[in-house]
């Protein structure tokens, strides 16, 4: 061996961690981990374990019978599975409604929840963008202050504002027989315009939104305002396109909080054909408390959409996260 041929060894022996790197006091050897690093990944397997567990229970137990579901010790694994709990589901509540005249069934639920979720996520993105936008780009008197009573409200409960809420989505001129003061119908109770209308705009979504816009250059918007774009324009075809991670971070965020609300379909839905899936749900636990198999198959069948809607937008919801919280 020459002692270029050996020079050439020592060289790659110290890039590649060897010898030279192990002479090197205090430095932790490439590829290995410290115990810091073993704590770490225990923690979060076990935390991940905890969490996912009754989830991965209720699949396993969706697609068991009933003895199977009570049998000691849990059957994580079914030795036979069967999809009679999801065909059961979502065949009873149309039989049952069939019985009643109602002519819908348990797809119902869900074909609500799909069309109040995507409204409230369309509309509440759109508009929150255009006030994110006024807030983080448009000059004009009492900005911040405006800004600042936007953001005092997300301190509010949303419990507090139940009452008030109602009594407007009741009292809406023109609306489910009320006349031009309000008086003498229902408004917009029990109807998709009272689930959809009310959350359309967002003080977390204008928030998030704003902090992200902050980094855009105004340069940009100053070179299409040269070119002849006018402010809307301006906003849809320079600020938006920037503003995608943001945007699918938002409507990841609105999407789930409109699919999972409770409270308020409970509040002014009473036809069972306006029903959402989590109002659903509820309803037929209380009609069916035994029968555990049909009950998991429809939690299940709830949510799987999240689920999915997340695996589909995860990188660019992690992405509209971390920015925005470096923004401003």
């Amino acid at each position: 061996m020459t002692a270029l041929d050996q020079v050439t060894e020592r060289a790659t022996d110290r890039g590649a961690g060897g010898d030279g790197a192990r002479s090197v006091p205090g430095r932790a050897r490439p590829g290995r981990w410290s115990v810091g690093h073993w704590l770490v990944y225990v923690v979060v397997v076990a935390g991940a374990i905890v969490f996912v567990a009754p989830f991965a229970w209720m699949v396993s137990a969706s697609f068991q019978t009933m003895g199977q579901i009570f049998s000691t010790p849990p059957q994580w694994i079914p030795d036979d599975p069967t999809i009679a709990g999801y065909q059961q589901f979502l065949n009873l509540g149309h039989l049952s409604a069939a019985q009643h005249g109602q002519g819908t069934g348990d797809w119902k639920w869900f074909a609500n929840s799909v069309f109040v979720a995507t409204s409230v996520t369309v509309l509440q993105t759109f508009f929150n963008a255009l006030a994110a936008y006024v807030f983080a780009k448009r000059r004009f008197p009492g900005r911040n202050g405006i800004f600042m009573v936007f953001l005092a409200t997300m301190m509010v409960p949303g419990q507090v504002t139940l009452i008030p809420n109602y009594i407007i989505v009741k009292h809406i001129p023109l609306f489910g027989g009320n006349d031009i003061l309000g008086n003498g119908g229902h408004g917009w109770l029990d109807s998709y315009w009272g689930l959809i209308v009310p959350g359309t705009v967002s003080a977390f979504g204008i928030f998030l939104l704003r902090q992200y816009m902050l980094s855009i250059p105004d340069e940009l918007l100053d070179a299409a305002r040269i070119d002849g774009a006018n402010e809307f324009k301006v906003f849809w075809s320079v600020v938006l396109p920037l503003c995608m991670p943001a945007l699918a971070a938002t409507a990841i965020f609105t999407f789930q909080a409109s699919w999972e609300d409770f409270l308020w379909p409970l509040i002014i839905i009473s036809s069972p054909d306006h029903y959402t899936a989590p109002l659903g749900l509820a309803l037929f636990v209380v009609k069916n408390k035994t029968s555990w198999n049909l009950l998991f198959a429809g939690s299940v069948i709830a949510t799987l959409p999240m689920i999915a809607i997340f695996v589909v937008f995860q990188r660019k919801f992690i992405k509209g996260i971390t920015l925005s919280g470096l923004k401003g």
